[in-house]
């Protein structure tokens, strides 16, 4: 019976590598290392094509912790195997930089003090900055020192936590030290979680911030408008109520456009406020003493029972003021002595 030529291809393969086994079986599709499948990725295109993804999904401040806290996990696993394969520990230990040299992961120098439980790992040749050195990137990889972290933790069976000493892509050198510490990824989310909590909290408080000056300004322009009836009467109608800063603005803004207008009369309409005090009485008097000044009569409107009842009890002063029912009288009263009436309709 005639073969396929695929069936003439011998499908299985393995080969040691100082001492880390590669089997392939190209009839499943199945690639192994140490006995576990795996797969192949082109560093400086395929894999940072990968990675640029994430960053560009998450941004660089997460895309570091995600890959600090993957590369942690995954050194877990490592340590985690070997320890079961190997047994000892500073066996283990020893046969790493061969494993990883092996596995394309770079030339891997590992100086360790077991008793005080530290290590300095100087990788050159890393597939990390390989990636960063194709990405024009001068930050400082994540992944690896994480998972360094992550297999000296597993190893020495206690929470280790990484330094970057040398960090450089150009020279494709990596130098990190592994120590105990309190230091957990757990740890850089929450804290991750909360700069970025605190961050929305501070764009929000900047959002409220603006628009609140805006609203301000706005209420500002529109709360005292100063109103021309006539070339020689104005009108300000007060609303709601006035505390010390709005009692400024109405000032303020009162003093700086009553010359523009050169009236003789200054008609304050009271219908809008509802409930007066001493701030309120305070402020209607340096109107009443401002248009003094200016050469004009005020003239107070739109006082209601309620209103003339607070002023009553609190016994508070208005000044020689002259008063009216509503505006209309009060415009009547400021055309009469000007030597004007204003002629109505002739009732039907």
């Amino acid at each position: 019976m005639n073969k396929t030529p695929n069936e003439l291809l011998n499908t299985q393969k393995s080969v040691d590598v100082n001492g880390s086994s590669f089997q392939w079986d190209t009839s499943k599709g199945v690639f192994q290392f140490e006995g576990g499948d795996v797969m192949l990725f082109w560093i400086d295109s395929a894999f940072k094509v990968f990675l640029d993804s994430i960053e560009e999904i998450t941004g660089e401040g997460t895309a570091d912790l995600v890959f600090e806290t993957a590369g942690y996990r995954t050194g877990l696993v490592v340590s985690d195997f070997y320890k079961n394969k190997i047994g000892d520990i500073k066996k283990s230990i020893e046969a790493l930089p061969n494993i990883y040299v092996t596995a394309g992961w770079g030339k891997t120098f590992i100086d360790v003090n077991i008793e005080k439980k530290e290590a300095v790992i100087s990788i050159s040749n890393s597939w990390e900055t390989k990636v960063k050195k194709a990405q024009g990137s001068n930050r400082m990889g994540r992944f690896l020192p994480g998972h360094w972290a992550g297999v000296f933790t597993g190893l020495f069976d206690t929470h280790m936590w990484y330094e970057i000493q040398e960090d450089d892509s150009k020279q494709n050198i990596m130098k990190i030290k592994i120590t105990e510490t309190d230091i957990t990824p757990s740890d850089n989310i929450r804290d991750l979680v909360q700069r970025e909590e605190q961050n929305e909290i501070m764009k929000l408080e900047a959002m409220v911030e603006n628009r609140t000056r805006e609203l301000t300004d706005l209420i500002r322009e529109i709360s005292s408008p100063i109103i021309p009836v006539t070339d020689h009467i104005v009108v300000i109608p007060l609303i709601g109520k006035y505390n010390e800063l709005r009692s400024k603005d109405m000032l303020e803004h009162t003093l700086t456009s009553l010359p523009q207008h050169r009236a003789k009369f200054v008609i304050l309409d009271l219908t809008g406020i509802k409930s007066i005090d001493s701030e309120m009485i305070d402020m209607l008097n340096k109107l009443v003493s401002s248009a003094r000044l200016f050469g004009m009569e005020t003239l107070l409107v739109g006082i209601s029972p309620e209103l003339s009842m607070e002023v009553t009890k609190h016994q508070y002063s208005l000044g020689d003021s002259t008063y009216f029912r509503n505006l209309k009288h009060a415009i009547h009263f400021a055309f009469a002595k000007e030597g004007m009436f204003i002629q109505e309709p002739n009732q039907p």
